[in-house]
């Protein structure tokens, strides 16, 4: 076959993908997107009467439909595959992209002869060549993975979604690999709550060596105030002197390359990005052939790129900096044909695009850069001050190497000390230290936990924890903790005073804290459905994925040890009680009106409930005080949000004002006015301010309308003014004066303005 033919097609599944691709093959070459999966399994619905989207009864046989917003894109690639001699399918290495390449050939209705399906790691002039100049077939093995995988998350969703809907309120629903990641945030919270943190006096000093200040610590620690305070005495008129100083040679070593998953730890803990905003980041910079691609688990790095970073790396800083290294990949699935995410061009120093892809360049640029680099040379000091062995330590960065470019060299130096200097106590403090609970997950952390468990794969954490979130199974925390009190000895100038400090705890700020509803749906599925939660069995089946992959297992026989089991419970659900599902907590009695008060889930999270249904009168309910939880909430909390809503006072017009917790937080409300007063309390507000907020967005309203011709209305928007009729906005032109305009001309800018086309809602697969 002639590769260079002036009739070829190049099918890849993104847009950006294309254009990057068609500026290196040049004219004989048309490059078109697919824009991601063209087909979706069908639901019963796109089906006629008795047809079934999945057999399982015969070989799990999956029937496909063409996703109604790729209509148009199908279209066209068949008619451009009509007029096409050769076709070269291009979508992404991995499973998903080999299982659209097939779909490709499906639905174009392919001669498999004269389709090449051809894949590279990163998109340079130089990788599409070598694939052109190396095509293969559609890898059936790979797609039959790809199959397996979506069709068993199709089952659990579709199976076990509806009971969840049905028996736990406010659930939404329940996947194969969501529900093992929401499990491992209620775990790890059920162990902070349960934490009995214990306490220690810690003992620190600042001493003065000549007119140097030296902090040290002592090793010994005290279970009391009392034998704390009994060991500072014994300080009293101390003469404290060096009775030892040790050096010692010590290196850093710097980090592997980086996978998917180490991709989306390190952005999160050196960025601050979540594991979405990476691979949105990523994937823009992939596409435009600034990297390569950012779904792999390999640690390997081409010779080529070896060769030009020790190239690079000699030249920038000298030959003592460079450092030859390889990487072995520790996942037994992980192909080293593959490589770990660099960059294309190493000398290449920023990125185009936006700052988010430009940060997570300079961090994968300085990150692979750093793996070729020689080891930083510590000289690590520690002096010993008697009496009672304090400890002072010093660190002397000698030879920075690859903390060049990667990390810190930061030195903590020690003065030049000797054996029997003496040394002046300034202060020395013994303070009540306590033992911290087990931190809650961040995005970074949940995606190294996911890994090492084996659930999943680093490419679908971002989808995993966004949707977590989206269904309200878990949510960013707020709070920056608690002051507590902590007690705290000084010995100064020979006397030993007793005083209180306060310091933070507890807090969750940018963490994942599961929510109620997340936590009863954890509950309800280990105890009915342990078989989706159980965290070796989803480690299994993504191990079987990659055994199908690989020719080692049949896609039918691992769908059937599945789905067996798996359907017993989804039928045996029906007898589940949904009142147990509710995790409703009686927390006592009203001591006013006798009645019980109880806090529960409802469809809308967890709240507060006085009464009971079967009762004379009809339960009262309240939202949940800030920052409680149901396994938390106490009736004095509770009580408290029974007394709203609460009357502030009325308005200059003698209107009322009423402040109350809504779904969106505290509000006040004038007629059928809402307004947000975040971040103030409905208990506290005063009617002065109520009015001020009142005031302001009464002024806000106004401003907003700046004509009304009833049908079409002139508006103030967050980008300037526009007209709108209420289904179809146009801006106003910068010189034109809004306020000037007429219903005719505000018509006639309406008439003019394109229409927004509205997609169809995805489906999910």
């Amino acid at each position: 076959m002639t590769t260079r033919e002036t009739n070829n097609l190049v099918i890849v599944e993104s847009p950006a993908k294309a254009k990057t691709i068609e500026k290196y093959l040049g004219p004989g070459f048309k490059v078109m997107s697919s824009v991601g999966h063209i087909r979706t399994i069908a639901k019963a619905t796109d089906l006629p009467k008795g047809e079934k989207p999945i057999d399982t009864q015969h070989g799990f046989a999956t029937k496909y439909i063409v996703d109604p917003e790729k209509v148009k894109i199908v279209s066209d690639l068949e008619k451009a595959a009509s007029k096409t001699k050769f076709v070269w399918l291009a979508t992404d290495e991995d499973r998903e992209g080999e299982g659209i390449a097939w779909h490709l050939c499906e639905v174009l209705k392919l001669d498999e002869k004269k389709t090449n399906r051809i894949v590279f790691h990163e998109i340079t002039k130089s990788a599409i060549e070598a694939a052109i100049e190396n095509p293969r077939k559609v890898d059936m093995k790979m797609v039959e993975a790809q199959q397996a995988r979506q069709i068993l998350d199709r089952l659990v969703g579709f199976e076990l979604s509806p009971v969840v809907w049905q028996k736990v309120p406010g659930g939404k629903s329940a996947g194969r690999v969501q529900s093992p990641a929401v499990r491992l945030l209620v775990e790890r919270e059920r162990e902070i709550r349960g934490f009995e943190s214990k306490f220690v006096f810690k003992v620190s000093a600042l001493f003065m060596h000549g007119k140097t200040e030296i902090k040290a610590t002592n090793p010994q620690t005290f279970k009391s105030m009392a034998s704390a305070k009994k060991f500072l005495e014994s300080l009293i008129g101390a003469d404290f002197k060096v009775a030892d100083v040790s050096k010692s040679p010590g290196k850093r070593t710097p980090p592997a390359p980086l996978t998917t998953s180490t991709l989306q730890q390190e952005a999160n803990a050196k960025l601050g990005f979540s594991a979405r905003t990476t691979m949105s980041a990523a994937q823009k910079l992939y596409q435009s052939g600034q990297i390569t691609y950012m779904r792999t688990d390999s640690l390997n790095l081409s010779s080529q790129f070896l060769a030009a970073a020790t190239n690079y790396i000699k030249q920038e800083y000298g030959e003592d900096y460079h450092h030859y290294r390889t990487f072995k990949t520790k996942s037994a699935g992980a192909q080293e044909a593959h490589e770990a995410i660099r960059p294309t061009n190493v000398a290449k120093k920023t990125a185009e695009g936006d700052d988010y892809a430009k940060k997570l360049y300079r961090l994968i640029h300085s990150r692979t850069l750093a793996t070729q680099m020689a080891d930083a040379k510590i000289e690590k000091t520690t002096v010993i001050i008697n009496p009672q062995g304090f400890e002072a330590k010093g660190e002397v960065v000698i030879f920075d190497g690859f903390l060049k470019v990667y990390g810190k060299a930061k030195d903590d130096i020690l003065p030049d000390m000797k054996v029997d200097d003496k040394l002046s106590a300034q202060e020395i403090i013994a303070r009540q230290t306590f033992e911290r609970p087990p931190a809650r997950y961040t995005e970074g952390s949940l995606v190294k936990e996911l890994e090492n468990r084996g659930i999943g794969r680093p490419s679908t954490y971002a989808t995993i924890i966004n949707t977590v979130q989206t269904r309200g199974y878990a949510e960013k925390g707020e709070s920056e903790g608690e002051e507590r009190k902590v007690q705290q000895l000084t010995l100064k100038k020979g006397i030993v005073s007793e005083d209180t400090v306060t310091e933070k705890t507890g807090a969750d700020k940018g963490k994942l804290v599961p929510t109620d509803i997340g936590m009863a749906i954890s509950d309800f599925l280990v105890q009915h459905f342990d078989q989706v939660v159980d965290y070796d069995f989803t480690a299994k089946v993504e191990q079987e994925l990659d055994d199908i992959a690989a020719n080692k297992m049949p896609r039918n026989k691992m769908l059937e040890d599945f789905y067996k089991p798996f359907h017993e419970l989804v039928k045996d659900s029906k007898n589940i009680d949904r009142q147990s599902a509710a995790g409703v907590r009686e927390l006592g009695r009203d001591p006013k009106s006798g009645l019980p008060v109880y806090a529960r889930i409802t469809r809308f999270g967890a709240a507060l409930q006085m009464g009971d249904k079967d009762g004379e009168e009809k339960p009262k309910f309240a939202p949940m005080p800030k920052d409680a939880r149901l396994e938390t909430v106490t009736l004095e909390q509770a009580l408290k949000m029974f007394e709203l809503p609460r009357t502030v006072g009325h308005t200059k017009n003698g209107q009322e004002i009423i402040a109350n917790i809504g779904r969106f937080g505290p509000y006040i409300k004038v007629d059928s006015l809402f307004i947000s007063i975040k971040p103030a309390s409905p208990f506290k507000i005063t009617e002065k301010k109520a009015n001020e907020l009142y005031e302001a967005k009464l002024k806000a309203e106004a401003e907003k309308n700046i004509a009304d011709f009833g049908e079409i209305k002139v508006l103030n928007g967050r980008f300037g003014p526009y007209v709108t009729d209420g289904t179809k906005n146009a801006k106003v032109p910068k010189e034109v004066d809004p306020k000037k305009l007429d219903e005719k001309a505000a018509r006639k800018l309406l008439e003019a303005a394109p229409t927004k086309k509205r997609y169809p809602q995805r489906k999910k697969s």
